[in-house]
């Protein structure tokens, strides 16, 4: 009773800790910045803009914040990257921090093609802990075991002696991790061993005969991405049987090799439980014969909810996800940050993942928002969502603090951080949504960055998104049991008229090459965006082709990039690609293409 009550007054005290710095969070932002300043002021970047002047003490907070943004400029990655390849070498003198960073976050890579240091220090997992327990705070259903799909990959050294792995690599080896089930009383399944094994698919095999194992304790189902949860329940499909025998005889099959993983698991599994395979066993037979449709709340049936995130590049797996799930339990999307910083916590979890907003937590980082247009027509336009999908013709306002944003507007995110990034632009837009007393609700929209473009036409991950939601209701109209596994993009110029080529992996009955065309022509009529348009009109884009890749393509994609040192935990498809291995991937696995039959108008 005692454990309740404290977990109750935890709870009490991490909100009206939010209730309150989100009340003040046009104050709180300028005294985050002046704590970001005062902790790394006389660093070498900001040195470039300042030089010896202790700005800090110079000046009010107040004045600060408007000396920061009129000296220092807005920067990118690239402005970065000479720092902290210094970093990685071993030099120690504060170059972005004051505090020394021994170790570097690697990204996905799966956005821009390669993996990017990022300084990852305390503040770091500190940011981490406080919004997962945020996080648990406003969904206060948390207590009991977690079937968490998580990953870490190997780290490794720099001639310098700082470590580098991925962000969640980093944060599940922290005291931090630990610390966060402790205080919301939600233990996951898996030993660090399992976590940690650098080996997804023994990663992926022990985490669901845990979760088996653990059956009735579960109170809910997470990933980092929906993504992984998609993949595990896939491969829970093919490997049930293996499974069930590992809990009938109190066993661990073959196919785990790495020693510590095995004693490890076996210390928990060892005990025979036939009833519980034979419960099992009976469950699966009867979904198999129904497309595994209910699959999470039928095998775990007290599980409250599924969480991960599921906005921008997750939303294609939504489908699949809840037909996973079933009817009646609930998606509930996770919290937005990136790799550089944690942004925002959704305070509405039990909302649909398409309605889902980020409330900013004005102490993490501070941000600034830039104003984005886009030209309609040769005039100016400001953005929404309703009337602009984004890219590289957005036209740009002076960035502005995130007491000053307004409703319906879009903005690029910059951030400046503990960690030592400053006026670091992310390239996510977003719009704001509403408020939460005085700090912004945020919808991601897409990223900035162009993916698709041929000639005058630019297309984003979000249009794409969009075309392939429209060309999939053709498989599902059809009259095969056919949907989408993945896919992705490529804008061919080698030989012209250039043109788009679209990549899908399919799984269930065979289609008729009649309906796969009409979805290929459905796709190419879907693009809105004006210079598309034109160029299909005029022939200076060729028509759309779309690839049928075989069964495993995208598995293939996975473990390349798993092999170069990504996490799962991390990995998102890229939607669109220029990459050589990729492609060639892509080109060896088509077994059919269609080409749009649409001529543009």
């Amino acid at each position: 009773m005692s454990c309740m009550k404290s977990c109750e007054e935890y709870r009490n005290d991490i909100i009206e800790w939010f209730e309150d710095v989100a009340g003040r969070a046009g104050d709180v932002q300028t005294e985050t910045l002046h704590r970001i300043l005062e902790l790394n002021c006389g660093v070498e970047y900001l040195k470039n803009f300042f030089g010896d002047i202790n700005y800090v003490k110079e000046v009010d907070k107040i004045a600060l914040e408007s000396l920061y943004t009129s000296s220092v400029p807005l920067s990118s990655h690239a402005d970065f990257e000479p720092y902290l390849q210094r970093i990685a070498d071993g030099e120690t003198d504060p170059l972005i921090t004051q505090e020394p960073i021994t170790t570097l976050s690697l990204s996905s890579g799966t956005t821009e093609g390669r993996q990017k240091y990022v300084p990852f220090t305390h503040h770091s997992s500190n940011t981490t802990l406080q919004i997962f327990k945020l996080a648990a705070a406003y969904r206060s259903r948390e207590g009991g075991r977690i079937l968490e799909f998580i990953y870490s990959s190997k780290c490794f050294e720099t001639r310098g002696g700082v470590t580098v792995g991925t962000a969640t690599t980093h944060v599940y080896a922290s005291d931090e991790f630990k610390i966060k089930q402790q205080q919301t009383k939600s233990f996951t399944c898996s030993p660090k061993e399992v976590i940690s094994s650098g080996d997804y698919t023994q990663s992926t095999y022990c985490h669901l005969l845990l979760g088996l194992h653990f059956s009735d304790e579960i109170e809910y189902i997470t990933s980092t991405f929906a993504y992984s949860l998609v993949q595990a329940f896939r491969t829970f499909q093919e490997i049930w049987r293996e499974i069930c025998n590992d809990l009938r005889e109190g066993t661990l099959s073959s196919r785990i090799t790495i020693q510590d993983v095995r004693k490890s698991v076996l210390d928990i599994v060892a005990c025979p439980n036939p009833s519980l395979a034979s419960r099992v066993e009976k469950k699966c037979n009867e979904l198999e014969g129904n497309d595994w449709a209910g699959l999470i709340s039928e095998i775990w049936p007290n599980a409250k909810y599924v969480n991960s995130i599921m906005t921008g590049s997750m939303q294609p797996y939504l489908s699949k996800l809840r037909h996973y799930a079933g009817g009646g339990l609930p998606l509930v999307s996770g919290d937005y940050g990136s790799t550089e910083s944690w942004i925002g916590v959704n305070i509405d979890p039990f909302l649909p993942p398409e309605k889902v907003t980020f409330t900013v937590i004005p102490t993490f980082s501070y941000f600034e928002f830039i104003p984005l247009r886009r030209r309609i027509n040769n005039n100016y336009q400001e953005c929404s969502s309703k009337s602009c999908s984004g890219g590289d013709d957005f036209i740009e306002d002076d960035p502005i603090p995130l007491s000053r944003v307004k409703i319906g507007q879009e903005y690029e995110i910059v951030l400046t951080t503990f960690t030592g990034l400053y006026r670091y632009r992310l390239g996510d837009v977003v719009e704001v949504a509403g408020f939460y007393r005085n700090t912004p609700k945020l919808n991601y929209i897409c990223r900035r960055n162009l993916i698709l473009t041929v000639n005058i036409d630019k297309n984003t991950e979000r249009d794409l998104q969009l075309v392939v939601k429209r060309g999939s209701q053709i498989l599902k109209t059809s009259a095969s049991r056919t949907e989408i596994v993945d896919f992705t993009s490529h804008a061919d110029v080698a030989n012209q008229p250039g043109h788009y080529v679209i990549y899908w992996e399919i799984e269930g009955e065979a289609v008729e090459e009649g309906v796969l065309r009409d979805c290929c022509r459905e796709m190419d009529a879907s693009f809105v965006d004006h210079g598309y348009v034109v160029s299909r009109k005029s022939n200076s884009i060729g028509p759309l082709e779309l690839r049928i890749v075989e069964r495993g393509t995208f598995k293939k994609i996975l473990e390349y990039f798993i092999s170069n040192g990504a996490a799962l935990s991390q990995f998102k498809t890229p939607r669109c690609t220029t990459n050589p291995v990729l492609l060639k991937i892509l080109n060896d696995c088509t077994v059919c293409k269609f080409y749009s039959t649409s001529d543009g108008s």
